[in-house]
């Protein structure tokens, strides 16, 4: 177990995932059967439409006319989740395919005129008044089922627009979705020029790892001059996306770019804002004296930003392949319990996992949960680095606590940001465990860097994500923002993050205009904070009765969206409203920084 395997980037080492499960293909006829099966369902829903309110004054009978809109409403978003999961993931691997690109597109126009006519649904429960809506639940016991989800509708309520505006809202989303399309089909499009190779976005950002600085160095500088040639399409886009959600953040009454996130996350955005500041006075103890630390390490003045992730030792990094990379994350999700690595193992022992490197193939890694009657699939870009083995262990935990969760159902399944990322990084963390505990002592030294760097990219480098796009959207509410004032502000921040000892090169402001959830998923970055510094404190309860703490966190995990995060976490004695909560995170990466500082 874990010899040393030479880092492959070999094509056929990786799996390929199936979707077949789903659709054969994209002329499959299945696919119009679902979608008329799906328009069925929305008949049945409408038909419900004025009964809600129309029997306000009976308690019984509004529970039951609750339990079957809802029910209806989810069994329709079931069909067309499944649809659009589909020409999403098909398209996800092919987006140099204008085949591909246009099916998604299709489908997602055909999904949003079908779906669009249950607008009325949410409105009217909204126009039931909270006593009444206890009261149905109370007479109908059945439909008390769907009181996580309600409670997350009935929060909307203040920022619901009239029906004829949510209508609109609804068949303009295909329309705001070729924004993001056009953002991935250019990064899939691009060739970064590294020396005399040219490759993908996934390949150079890879080569950033790379032992030989004179290959780091080419490749940021071939990723310098590739982004800067895009940046301009790249601001029209992200400032395009940005009027867009202003505009309507303001119909809807949010005071805030980020409030909209908040409320879906079902977190208060002081309690963001408070996280972002406890990090952001941490950078001195964490980032900057991190890299200080690695800069002396490496024999360096100062590392150059290309340096930022290199391995601390000369020699070849330990590469793994596939099946290597496999055992070690099953083993790693065994420490759990044998369920966990059992779930976990059901992805690799059918084909769950795309996970082979190609052109076209668009970068990044993540688990697409499909509906909670289907299965979870995993997307990752393979190269062989111990990076990739802890990014598979991420996204497997996404796909087992997607698993666990699916008896929830699809509407209670959908866990919020707030709680999304902890089995994912929880996994990481058991997965960098099981890497360090089984490492040469000669090896331990660049495993506890990687590990603490690891750390900084979740939790500093996030919330300087967070800071950044908090900053463009404020300056994009008085104006378009200039692709040169972008990069300045991409600089500033990141500069702030990574301290004095990191050189921002010239070429580095351009580097915003990769990272997808400024266009994918605005306010999206702070989740990544959030998870770690959460799971921080998951970890230090483990450590303490790893036997009773299995049962609570399969819990956690199994209830999904059905709780709150304070509400979950409240049986491991863990209370998040307590400022303290989040400095458990940054104390438990400066106690690995200490750790570090020894061995240089």
């Amino acid at each position: 177990m874990n010899a040393p395997f030479k880092t492959t980037t070999d094509p056929l080492d990786a799996p390929l995932w199936d979707l077949s499960d789903l659709y054969a293909s994209r002329d499959d006829a299945r696919i119009e059967t679902d979608l008329e099966r799906a328009r069925g369902l929305v008949a049945d829903l409408t038909t419900l439409q004025g009964q809600l309110v129309g029997a306000r004054a009976e308690a019984a009978v509004l529970g039951q006319r609750l339990d079957r809109a809802v029910a209806l409403y989810e069994q329709a978003s079931d069909v067309l989740g499944a649809l659009g999961a589909y020409a999403f993931l098909a398209a996800s691997t092919n987006r140099n395919d204008a085949g591909a690109q246009g099916f998604e597109a299709t489908v997602r126009e055909k999904m949003t005129a079908i779906a669009t006519p249950t607008v009325w649904v949410t409105l009217e429960i909204n126009q039931l008044e909270e006593a009444e809506v206890e009261a149905a639940l109370t007479a109908y016991p059945a439909a008390a089922r769907w009181t996580p989800w309600l409670r997350r509708v009935r929060a909307m309520k203040p920022h619901e627009l009239s029906q004829e505006l949510e209508t609109f809202l609804a068949e303009r989303g295909p329309i705001s979705a070729q924004w993001p399309r056009l953002f991935d089909e250019t990064l899939a499009a691009m060739k970064v020029r590294a020396g005399k190779e040219d490759l993908t976005l996934s390949e150079a950002l890879n080569r950033l790892s790379d032992p030989k600085g004179a290959r780091r160095k080419s490749a940021a500088e071939g990723l310098n001059e590739a982004l800067a040639a895009r940046t301009s399409t790249m601001a029209l886009v992200m400032n395009t996306v940005a009027a867009d959600k202003a505009l309507e953040d303001r119909w809807r009454g949010f005071k805030r770019p980020a409030d909209g996130r908040h409320l879906s996350n079902e977190v208060d955005g002081e309690s963001v804002d408070a996280m972002a500041e406890a990090v952001g006075a941490a950078y001195p103890r964490l980032s900057h004296r991190y890299y200080a630390l690695k800069a002396r390490a490496l024999g360096k003045a100062s590392l150059d930003q290309w340096d930022r992730n290199a391995p601390i030792e000369t020699s070849a990094p330990r590469g793994y392949n596939w099946a290597a990379g496999k055992q070690l994350v099953l083993e790693s999700f065994a420490d759990l319990g044998p369920e966990f690595a059992e779930r976990a193992g059901g992805f690799f022992d059918r084909p769950w996992i795309d996970g082979r490197a190609r052109p076209g193939k668009q970068s990044g890694a993540y688990a697409h949960p499909v509906t909670s009657d289907r299965h979870p699939y995993v997307f990752l870009n393979w190269m062989g680095e111990r990076r990739d083995v802890l990014t598979l262990a991420h996204e497997l935990g996404h796909g087992v606590h997607q698993t666990l969760a699916a008896g929830q159902g699809s509407l209670l399944a959908d866990t919020p940001l707030t709680l999304a990322e902890t089995a994912s990084i929880f996994a990481e963390g058991l997965t960098f465990d099981r890497l360090l505990k089984t490492a040469p002592k000669a090896e331990q030294r660049g495993l506890l860097a990687g590990r603490i760097e690891d750390g900084l990219n979740t939790v500093v480098r996030q919330i300087a994500f967070h800071r950044f796009e908090t900053r463009f959207h404020d300056e994009r509410a008085k104006g378009e923002v200039p692709v040169e004032r972008i990069g300045e502000i991409w600089m500033e921040e990141m500069g702030a993050s990574l301290g004095p000892a990191v050189t921002l090169n010239a070429g580095y402001e351009h580097w915003w205009s990769y990272v997808s959830h400024f266009v994918h998923s605005p306010f999206y970055v702070y989740a990544y904070a959030f998870g770690d510094l959460l799971v921080a404190a998951l970890m230090e309860t483990r450590a303490k009765d790893p036997a009773g703490f299995t049962p609570l966190y399969r819990a956690l995990l199994a209830g999904g969206g059905s709780r709150g995060y304070v509400e979950a976490l409240a049986p491991f004695g863990l209370n998040p409203r307590d400022p303290a909560f989040w400095t458990i995170g940054t104390k438990r990466l400066e106690g690995l920084i200490d750790q570090f500082e020894a061995v240089v």
